[in-house]
């Protein structure tokens, strides 16, 4: 089963993710932070992670950074999820190694649409 790591500091917004990724048959993990996401990788790399911008602790672009350069953190498919929509934004979060991105608020049709660009599902 594929893995998804939702990393946001709204818990609903990490709730509406997990029951649209569960519906999508992916196994799900969710962090409050970036910080709390390192972790999780560190336990288990996941297939995916669906990643906020704006973050108490460690940012969403941090975090990011830190994965990328990780041993095996060039693997998980990275969408960054997030209400930051300037060009400046998104260029520098497919720079620092995002595969997709996603405005907020967003819906099933919208995730499953970009998992499947990527090619999680």
């Amino acid at each position: 089963m594929k893995s998804c790591l939702v990393v946001d500091d709204s818990k609903v917004v990490r709730s509406v993710a997990r029951k649209i990724l569960e519906g999508l048959e992916f196994a799900v993990e969710e962090a409050a932070d970036g910080q709390e996401a390192l972790e999780a990788c560190r336990r288990e790399m996941p297939s995916a992670v669906l990643l906020d911008w704006n973050m108490p602790v460690m940012s969403g672009i941090d975090f990011l950074r830190e994965l990328r350069g990780m041993p095996g953190g060039d693997a998980p498919i990275v969408v960054f999820c997030t209400t930051e929509n300037d060009m400046s934004s998104i260029q520098e979060a497919l720079g620092a190694g995002a595969n997709e991105y996603i405005m907020k608020p967003f819906d099933s049709e919208i995730v499953e649409s970009k998992f499947t660009q990527v090619g999680l599902i």
